[in-house]
């Protein structure tokens, strides 16, 4: 399938490009620490998503294999929770969202998403959120987040009942 491959070239472009990050020594860390977090990601909308706009209540479960420092991955759960004041099936704009991650080496990231893009190719819906970090490893620092979803559902269920809920590959960069 052209999605699931599109996807996989997504993702592998992000990997090589955090890959090509020059390090700083530690005691710079702060400034530059670049973070590059790959996983699954499953969302549910309230109301159902439509082909109509408006208010949806937005939660995402994330799980990620994160590169904090060169050779060193490290796990990591976030949880995505806000609202998009114009959602639907085809768009997701202007989303107020907050990610908290939780890394296995008890280090936390919160970052406020403050805009958006969506373009849905192929009965997938693609999605960019953009942030910043505001508490914990790489505060201050720009954040984004993309996700290709797979709807939940069949397609045909935005023009009935509406898009409960969408699942797929997700990668998060801090530090751009």
């Amino acid at each position: 399938m052209f999605g699931r491959r599109g996807v996989a070239v997504a993702l592998s472009s992000l990997a090589l490009v955090g890959s090509s990050v020059v390090w700083a020594p530690a005691g710079q860390a702060h400034e530059s620490e670049h973070v590059l977090c790959a996983g699954s990601s499953t969302s549910m909308y309230d109301p159902p998503l439509t082909l109509e706009s408006r208010s949806t209540r937005v939660r995402t479960q994330a799980s990620y294999e994160c590169t904090a420092k060169p050779g060193r991955t490290v796990p990591a759960t976030g949880y995505l929770e806000g609202v998009s004041p114009s959602a639907s099936c085809i768009t997701l704009d202007s989303p107020h969202l907050k990610e908290f991650v939780h890394y296995a080496d008890g280090r936390r990231s919160l970052i406020v998403y403050n805009s958006g893009t969506s373009v849905r190719v192929a009965g997938v819906l693609v999605v960019r959120l953009s942030g910043r970090v505001v508490e914990g490893r790489g505060e201050g620092l720009p954040a984004q987040r993309i996700v290709p979803a797979l709807p939940g559902g069949l397609p045909t269920e935005c023009l009935s009942s509406g898009l409960r809920g969408s699942s797929g590959v997700a990668a998060l960069e801090i530090g751009l």
